[in-house]
């Protein structure tokens, strides 16, 4: 078992000694970050701590936005070397670790992922498209020109076609990665044809909609005990739990690893880890790990993540990640700017 958390806050002595990289303040890596990058990163960390002299990293599953909050909190001992995220660094985020002193950042993209929709595999299966996903999960919907409370309570007030089940989704907290990526790529892709004056993210607090923790493996327990609902997570997730649940198709697209390498399945998205390269000689084995994650032993076509469900990216962008990440080019702000447009 992975040891979770942060312990207190490094001594002002060997605070001092990381800053002024003369000596190794700590002899563990610590990452923290998405919960749907965790599993993948625990891989890599549990083969990086029995198969190198390095002691095995901390990892702690803490959200896409918590792992960042930490992250950038500064550059001392007392914080992460790493955090995971499921969406790209935003440039608020970005200009905080900046401000912070945390002024060079790696980006590792280490492949795609689809986020799903599933039920139990024992209840009627499932059929959306985008717009009725988001008439489900929106705070209102418009209603003859105007934005109004959402009125739906069963997945038949949406569309006849559904079944009269109570609407109850199990998804991503606002700390998530998934939550953001779900709300990009669902409600404001289906919400600029539906009626909205502009993109619409605001998701309901009515009971429909249940905030389940970074835990997505909490999610599919929740969903064996209730047929009636449905769930939000990554796509490995379901991958690891096909005999306890279903997948959703969205917009008449199944959630297939090749359906999501090829763009086909509309809701995929790339998953990061970033790196501090502030920490690089001041905490033992840091980049021995990075370089195993980034090894076509991890990534690659053949590799091992991909087993736990990870989906690779062309076997050039690959080496393009791995080299620019090796050799610690600098994240740009103007970067960060064209990854959120």
């Amino acid at each position: 078992m992975h040891r979770l958390g942060f312990a207190a806050a490094a001594t002002a002595a060997t605070a001092s000694l990381f800053a002024a990289g003369t000596a190794e303040a700590r002899d563990q890596i610590r990452i923290v970050g998405s919960s749907t990058v965790y599993p993948f990163a625990s891989y890599v960390v549990e083969e990086f701590g029995a198969t190198t002299q390095y002691p095995t990293p901390v990892i702690e599953s803490t959200g896409s936005g918590g792992g960042l909050k930490l992250f950038c909190a500064g550059d001392g001992p007392d914080t992460p070397d790493i955090t995971n995220a499921s969406r790209p660094i935003k440039v608020s985020e970005y200009e905080r670790c900046q401000d912070n002193g945390v002024q060079s950042i790696s980006q590792a993209v280490i492949g795609s992922d689809g986020i799903v929709l599933a039920n139990t595999a024992d209840a009627q299966r499932f059929e959306l498209t985008l717009e009725q996903i988001t008439r489900a999960v929106a705070a209102e919907v418009p209603r003859n020109g105007k934005l109004v409370e959402n009125p739906n309570k069963y997945w038949d007030d949406i569309d006849s076609s559904l079944p009269h089940n109570e609407i109850l989704i199990y998804g991503p907290p606002t700390t998530s990665g998934t939550r953001d990526a779900f709300e990009e790529l669902v409600m404001e892709a289906a919400s600029e044809e539906m009626g909205y004056d502009g993109p619409y993210t605001k998701i309901r607090q009515d009971g429909a909609y249940v905030p389940a923790g970074e835990n997505d493996n909490l999610i599919v327990q929740k969903l064996t005990r209730n047929e009636e609902a449905l769930g939000i997570f990554g796509y490995s997730f379901l991958d690891q739990n096909r005999d306890r649940i279903q997948a959703t198709p969205v917009n008449g697209v199944e959630p297939t690893t090749e359906a999501i390498a090829a763009g086909d399945y509309p809701i995929a998205r790339s998953l990061y880890f970033y790196v501090k390269n502030g920490h690089a000689g001041k905490v033992p084995g840091l980049y021995e790990y990075v370089e195993m994650f980034l090894s076509e032993r991890m990534i690659g076509d053949m590799g091992y993540l991909k087993d736990e469900g990870l989906i690779p990216l062309p076997a050039g962008r690959r080496e393009e990640i791995r080299q620019a990440v090796l050799n610690k080019e600098r994240l740009t702000r103007l970067e960060v700017k064209a990854l959120n447009q």
